[in-house]
């Protein structure tokens, strides 16, 4: 056995601590005011003890821990801990050694032991048992057989709940947004150690915040008021999630100071893991694609962060939409255009009418046609067009304007004279 303790810096941390210990062992428990861990089929895992508690106390850059301790029992262990938050010395031949105040269950009794002379474990196991139960009854002999590991320890094991949704009152009311953003923090580690825990991602969180006032200036408010954050690809990264929520909180006002946070998941995916690969290209530095197009478009707006996404026409005008980058997704941020090489890269908003010249079309001068005609005959299926499209696109020359790409309506009825466009421009 092997039995870790843990006295977090903050009450508010006990939670995230006990969180993020079921990634090493899923044998956690809240015990009166530390955090037990058994270890001991975990550390052949880990490879080895210290192995083990290096990566459990790397947590301490978001998560504050006073002390820790480890021991065979979780009694023991306890006890340790509560020696080295005193600041006292480990005393030799552990652990008859240990003095009984260390121990909860030899609290009520120490005035009794310390007139006969028994201020430490040691000595505590030297008196007669049956004398010891008949004096101060079961409970303590009980606790030093599980000390010494002679007994059983049995705890009600810490369990994940199945959504995250946990609230926080705030130290002062808040009146701005980067108040929430400070005590949203702390509910972001929360997160952390559950999704990490739970082995989740997440996909899309509400934060909300609790007014404390009902009225102002005579009008009614709402109880609560809530921003809610997306992202395109699942995320454990709580940097990111803190850029979203700076950035939308710096869009929001908030109507009446704030006396509560409350932060839950919407939707999460199961965590694949962060991609790794040895290639240069793959490890490249600073933000990702996906998470800046996600931060721009909450800061910009959705509708002036946008990309291209393909449909299947004949007609080059109709062959893209311009959609949100958001709701398109980070995967379609940049998207290459597929279709005729020959199409120039670009294309004019309207098609601009050329002047005809004896038959042949011009542009800053007469035009020269490069290539053969490209027939599109198209949208007779659009009820929302005013008729077909009939063309015929040429590639031409321009002495001044260089390559042009243009294209020759099909005569109609009661038409003499061909009408030509320009529609595109080469670099």
């Amino acid at each position: 056995m092997y039995w870790i303790a843990l006295h977090p810096s903050r009450n508010e941390d006990a939670t995230a601590w006990a969180w993020r210990a079921l990634q090493f062992t899923p044998r956690v428990a809240f015990v009166e005011e530390a955090i037990l861990l058994e270890a001991g089929a975990s550390e052949r895992l880990f490879g080895g003890r210290r192995n083990l508690l290096r990566a459990l106390l790397k947590g301490e850059e978001a998560l504050a821990c006073d002390a820790w301790a480890s021991a065979p029992t979780s009694l023991l262990a306890l006890a340790l801990l509560r020696l080295k938050r005193r600041g006292e010395a480990i005393p030799q031949g552990l652990p008859d050694g240990l003095p009984l105040d260390l121990f909860t269950a030899a609290r009520a009794h120490l005035a009794t032991l310390e007139r006969i002379g028994c201020t430490t474990l040691g000595q505590l196991r030297g008196l007669p048992r049956a004398g010891l139960g008949r004096r101060f009854g079961a409970g303590l002999l009980q606790a030093l057989d599980a000390a010494l590991g002679q007994r059983p320890e049995r705890y009600e094991w810490v369990v994940l709940p199945s959504a995250f949704d946990e609230k926080l009152e705030l130290q002062s009311l808040a009146t701005t947004a980067t108040d929430l953003l400070f005590t949203g923090q702390h509910l972001l580690t929360r997160l952390q150690m559950w999704l990490q825990a739970r082995n989740l991602g997440a996909l899309a969180l509400e934060l909300e915040w609790t007014l404390d006032l009902r009225k102002l200036d005579g009008k009614p408010l709402p109880p609560t008021e809530k921003i809610e954050l997306r992202t395109a690809q699942p995320t454990q990264d709580m940097k990111h999630l803190r850029r979203l929520a700076s950035e939308q909180l710096a869009l929001s006002a908030l109507s009446a100071p704030a006396n509560q946070l409350r932060l839950r998941t919407l939707e999460t995916v199961p965590w694949g893991g962060a991609t790794t690969s040895l290639l240069p290209e793959d490890n490249r530095p600073g933000e990702k694609l996906h998470q800046l197009v996600e931060r721009l478009s909450v800061r910009l707006g959705e509708s002036n962060v946008t990309v291209p996404r393909q449909l299947q026409d004949h007609r080059p005008e109709c062959m893209q939409r311009w959609v949100p980058a958001r709701t398109a997704g980070a995967a379609a941020a940049i998207q290459q255009a597929g279709g005729d090489a020959l199409f120039p890269p670009w294309l004019l908003r309207q098609p601009l009418r050329l002047q005809v010249q004896g038959d042949k079309p011009s542009y800053q001068g007469p035009l020269q046609l490069l290539t053969r005609a490209r027939r599109v005959e198209a949208a007779w299926w659009d009820t929302q067009a005013r008729e077909p499209a009939l063309r015929d696109y040429f590639i031409a020359r321009s002495a001044s304007a260089g390559l042009l790409w243009i294209y020759r309506e099909r005569l109609a009825a009661g038409q003499d004279q061909a009408l030509w466009f320009l529609h595109g421009l080469y670099a």
